[in-house]
C-alpha cells in the first residue's frame, strides 16, 4: 500500500488567529480521499492547496461548530453548480442533514444542493465503531460545548490510524484515541491559559508520557499559543503542511 498523504488545509481556531484557516485535514489514499472536519474556510483552503473538492469521497465531522462543519454548505452548493455526479458520504453526530439543509436555505435561498447531489449522511454514536467503505471509524465522546455533540475520532485505513481529538478539554478518552495511532492530531488552543472546553500546552506536556501514539501534531491555536510556538517541543500544524503517514 502507498502511504497516506495528509494535507493540513486549515489549523486555526474559530476566529482565524494568525490568519489561519478553520479546521480541515485532507487525506489521500490509493482508494479514496476524505476530509476530517470541514470548517467554514474549506473551499478557499482546498483550492490554495491545489486539492480538487470534486474528488473528495467522504467527510468526517467531529462536532457542530462553524469552524468544524460550517464549510459544508459552500462545498455542496459549488458541487451542485458544477454538477458533481459521484457519491459523497458525510459521517457525523446525529442531525447533520437537517443542520446543513437549514444553513443552505439561509445562505443560498432557492438552492437545492441536497436534492441534486448523491449524498449519504451517516450518523454515529459515542463509543461506536463503524465501517465506511474500507475505513474503520471509532468514536469517543470528548468534553466541549455539549450542544455541539463533540467527539474524537480514530480513522483506520490500510493498517494505518489517524486519530483526532476534535475540540476538548482534558479527558482520558484522549489516551484511548491516541493509543497505537500513527498520527494523533490534538487541539491545543492555548499555551498556559486555562479555558473550559479547550486544552493548553502545559496540560498536554504534563501528560505526554502517557500517550501511546507514534506522532503527535498540535493544532487549533489562538494568539497566546501562536506567540509561544518557539517554546513548544511537539510538532505544530500550519496551513498547507503535508505529512506522509
Amino acid at each position: 500500500m502507498k502511504p497516506l498523504k495528509l494535507t493540513v488545509v486549515g489549523c486555526g481556531d474559530a476566529f482565524g488567529s494568525g490568519g489561519r484557516l478553520n479546521t480541515c485535514f485532507h487525506v489521500e489514499s490509493e482508494t479514496c480521499n476524505f476530509l476530517i472536519d470541514c470548517g467554514a474556510s474549506v473551499l478557499p483552503g482546498l483550492k490554495k492547496c491545489d486539492l480538487d473538492p470534486g474528488l473528495i469521497d467522504l467527510i468526517f465531522i467531529t462536532h457542530f461548530h462553524g469552524d468544524h462543519f460550517g464549510g459544508l454548505p459552500f462545498l455542496l452548493v459549488e458541487a451542485s453548480l458544477y454538477k458533481r455526479n459521484t457519491p459523497l458520504s458525510i459521517i457525523s453526530p446525529p442531525g447533520c442533514r437537517e443542520k446543513v439543509s437549514e444553513l443552505i436555505n439561509l445562505l443560498y435561498p432557492g438552492n437545492f444542493a441536497l436534492e441534486k447531489l448523491d449524498i449519504r449522511f451517516i450518523e454515529y454514536q459515542p463509543f461506536e465503531t463503524i465501517m465506511v467503505k474500507n475505513i474503520q471509524l471509532s468514536v469517543f465522546p470528548v468534553i466541549h460545548v455539549e450542544a455541539s455533540l463533540p467527539h474524537g475520532l480514530r480513522i483506520t485505513l490500510d493498517d494505518r490510524t489517524i486519530s483526532y481529538s476534535g475540540d476538548t478539554e482534558w479527558t482520558d478518552n484522549l489516551l484511548t484515541l491516541a493509543d497505537d495511532a500513527d498520527l494523533f492530531i490534538c487541539e491545543c488552543n492555548f499555551y498556559e491559559k486555562q479555558v473550559k472546553c479547550h486544552l493548553n500546552y502545559k496540560m498536554l506536556e504534563s501528560k505526554i508520557s502517557e500517550f501511546g501514539c507514534r506522532k503527535i501534531l498540535l493544532t487549533h491555536f489562538d494568539t497566546e499559543m501562536l506567540g509561544a510556538i518557539s517554546k513548544i517541543n511537539l510538532d505544530c500544524a500550519r496551513d498547507g503542511m503535508v505529512l506522509v503517514i
